[in-house]
This record gives structure tokens, sequence and C-alpha cells, in this order.
């Protein structure tokens, strides 16, 4: 995941369609990436390798190099990246039609709770069916970052209004205590 304060948002978004078009087709191993900006102007990427090895491969290609550079000059800031092997995906992963998008940011000290809550399909799908796929990736220390993708941002805030069973409520609640929530209206995809 890439994130950075970005007032410059059409350019880049103009220099992430680039490399889609240019550097995708030499990334061995890509698989696809959602891409967003907050209300507050974070620009988001999650960015889908099929394994560290890859990622860190293409990171590594000159080409890449030098389109990360003309990225950071575009940011009011530094980016700020997070790498994670463990990814488990919900349902079939995220979903290029998704019509509104949420990163969830938090951290757990006990990941395979979280995993498990995510597990369990039937009951989130009869619960949320405006949930179209996910994706949610765990650091060594538990800062997770999640990927939801729903169908429409009015499906997702009509969801969140339904009160949840106490079991699902507990769980819900400790996954995302302290958690932040980065809201992407417009969001768009590339997949490989």
């Amino acid at each position: 995941m890439i994130q950075g304060s970005c007032t410059r948002q059409d350019e880049a978004h103009e220099l992430l369609d680039e490399w889609r078009r240019d550097l995708a087709p030499g990334a061995a191993g890509w698989l696809g990436g959602t891409y967003g900006f907050t209300d507050d102007g974070q620009l988001m990427g999650v960015v889908r390798f099929e394994s560290r090895e890859a990622a860190m491969a293409n990171s590594a290609r000159p080409e890449q190099g030098a389109w990360a550079e003309r990225l950071t000059a575009l940011m009011d800031g530094p980016l700020e990246f997070h790498d994670c092997d463990d990814v488990t995906l919900l349902f079939d992963g995220g979903s290029d039609e998704a019509g509104f998008v949420q990163i969830i940011r938090g951290r757990v000290d006990d990941p395979s709770r979280l995993k498990a809550m995510l597990a369990d399909t039937t009951t989130l799908h009869e619960m949320r069916p405006e949930i179209l796929g996910g994706t949610l990736a765990i650091e060594a220390d538990g800062r997770f970052i999640e990927t939801v993708a729903f169908t429409s941002e009015d499906a997702a805030r009509q969801g969140e209004r339904m009160e949840p069973p106490a079991e699902v409520r507990r769980e819900l609640e400790y996954a995302m205590k302290g958690a932040s929530f980065y809201d992407l209206h417009h969001p768009w995809f590339d997949s490989a």
C-alpha cells in the first residue's frame, strides 16, 4: 500500500495510468491495483503482486525507480509504504466493478482472530450483500490494511446502519478498535 497527501490529483492519476500502460507489461508477477483519493487529499493505492520477490524485482527496475521519483515529486510530502506477505481474500478479493471502496488501517494483537472473522463468508454475505469482495493484508506486528469493495456508497452506508448479531459486533469492535477509515468515492482499478 502507498499513501500520501496529494493536491495534484489529476497529474498523479495520469502518472498512475502511465505506469499501467508503459511499465506494467514488464512487471512480472503484478496482479493489479486499487487507487483513489480521500476527501482530505490522500492518495491511496493498494497494489497486488503474486509474491514479495516479484514486488521487490519490480522495485529494482531502473524504469520503476525513475517513475517513482516522478510520483514522489507530485506529492505534497513523503509517501508511506506498507509491504505485506500475509494476505487473505474476502470472497474473490477486490472487484473492478466497485462503485465505492473503503480502506481500513488498524492493528490487532491476534491476526488469526481477524482472519477467522473474514472466513465466515456466509454470515458476512447475508449481513452485507453490498460487499463485492476485499483483501486483508497483515504486517508482522499486527498492523493491517483491509480493502473492501462495495456496489455503491449508498449501499455501504445502509449496510453500516444494520445492527449485526452480538457475536459479530464483538468481533468487529475488537478488529476496528482504533482503526482509521479511508473512503474512495471515485476509485479506479487496474488488473493484469
